[in-house]
């Protein structure tokens, strides 16, 4: 796919989404640290830095899953006062018996939180599963304060020789290990596919400038696997 084209997201309903994260719950954290390779915990650290470097004050985590990197922020940020929202009640009640106190179950592509509420948004592996990624783009950068920030972690392609392995680890590999430690193989056939229709790059950058943010950046992580985006309320 070339990096200028911005993919659609994929056709699957925010219904779907939240039985799909509810039935997984349980086994949630374990598959991504097994999954990883315990990568995510790295991930999430490059993440948290830049934040810190922000000196946010109210952050709005979206689409926060059992609340890893929520919780890395209130733990390294200990003066940010940290909301989470998530579609999946189940995902939520993980996150809440880790220690997440301010959690809601709500939909990040209608908030419902006033105009300019938030220092800082940030949303790690979740904008990926949204039905409308310019419409959650948007919404966060209502309730943005004026230069306010936004932070995307997300899994993306590798390139060159890495991409291949990659995209045989994805569907051949990862769907049938997960499968063992969930017991839900489907949800991660679905992983694959959404990782290779997801934009990024300077896709990904374009998709942000388009939809409310300015001075876009992508900071490629593992070999590409992840990419770590930062951008600023336009």
């Amino acid at each position: 796919m070339d990096s200028s084209e911005v993919p659609k997201p994929a056709t699957r309903n925010a219904q779907a989404v939240r039985a799909m994260f509810d039935r997984i719950a349980g086994r949630y954290d374990f598959a991504n640290h097994l999954l990883s390779g315990g990568w995510d915990f790295w991930w999430r650290y490059r993440a948290v830095r830049l934040v810190r470097q922000w000196r946010p004050g109210y952050v709005l985590d979206l689409a926060t899953g059992s609340g890893d990197l929520a919780l890395a922020i209130v733990n390294k940020i200990p003066q940010a006062q940290v909301t989470a929202i998530d579609l999946s009640s189940e995902m939520l009640a993980v996150a809440k018996r880790k220690g997440l106190t301010s959690v809601r179950v709500a939909d990040a592509q209608e908030l419902p939180f006033g105009d300019q509420s938030f220092d800082i948004v940030t949303v790690a592996f979740g904008l990926r599963n949204m039905t409308d990624w310019s419409r959650a783009l948007r919404e966060s950068a209502r309730i943005l304060r004026a230069s306010g920030h936004l932070l995307i972690l997300d899994f993306s392609m590798p390139r060159g020789f890495l991409r291949h392995i990659y995209r045989f680890y994805l569907h051949r590999c990862l769907p049938r290990l997960a499968g063992i430690v969930t017991g839900e193989q489907t949800a991660y056939e679905y992983l694959g596919g959404s990782i290779e229709n997801f934009p990024s790059g300077r896709a990904m950058i374009d998709l942000l400038e388009s939809n409310g943010f300015r001075a876009a950046t992508a900071t490629r992580l593992t070999g590409g696997i992840v990419t770590l985006y930062s951008a600023t309320k336009a």
